[in-house]
């Protein structure tokens, strides 16, 4: 059985699917963060913890491209004034 539904509602699963999926990419990215530095944190407290504190450097590395994932997914959406403005500079 198939659901006719309207082209907004269309429009509205394809872009819900999207963000789910952006979700879950995040999800996966976040979960991939902390168990490789975990790994590397025991890695340094197995070998050199009195030393300096080398993971520190992939933490703030990655964790800009982590802080980067969030703010493209939970960034405020441009509204129509935004859109009709870029617009209007674009045709210029």
């Amino acid at each position: 059985m198939t659901i006719n539904m309207a082209p907004e509602d269309t429009d509205l699963r394809r872009r819900a699917i999207d963000r789910l999926r952006k979700k879950r990419g995040l999800q996966a990215h976040l979960l991939a963060y902390v168990t490789v530095n975990l790994l590397l944190a025991c890695v340094w407290l197995a070998t050199t913890p009195d030393g300096f504190y080398w993971p520190v450097i992939p933490l703030l590395g990655w964790g800009i491209g982590v802080a980067f994932h969030v703010w493209d997914l939970y960034s405020p959406q441009p509204d129509e004034k935004h859109i009709e403005r870029e617009m209007r500079r674009l045709a210029r």
